[in-house]
């Protein structure tokens, strides 16, 4: 399992080193995107199961009722609000 897997994950996490050196670097790092994926990183070492669910719902929009008006905007890859209800369930 690690002889196949390792290298290939071991890119992608300099792959994602390197992002945040860019983004820091530019003085974007305060984008909602990049807040979103430094707290869903902080998951990788958490020590507990279920890892790729609970980065995947750190990500995601938790909400259910669909907007009244579409915004007409693409998918952004994180959620750009999180209400405190919203995060005291992702917990």
């Amino acid at each position: 399992m690690v002889d196949h897997g390792f290298v290939p994950v071991r890119a992608k996490l300099i792959e994602v080193a390197a992002f945040l050196d860019r983004v820091e670097r530019y003085a974007v790092a305060d984008d909602f995107r990049c807040a979103a994926l430094r707290r869903a990183a902080a998951l990788l070492v958490d020590g507990r199961p279920a890892r790729a669910r609970r980065i995947l719902e750190q990500l995601s929009d938790p909400t259910t009722r669909p907007d009244a008006v579409s915004t007409g905007k693409a998918a952004l890859g994180a959620w750009a609000g999180r209400p405190a209800a919203a995060a005291k369930r992702k917990s």
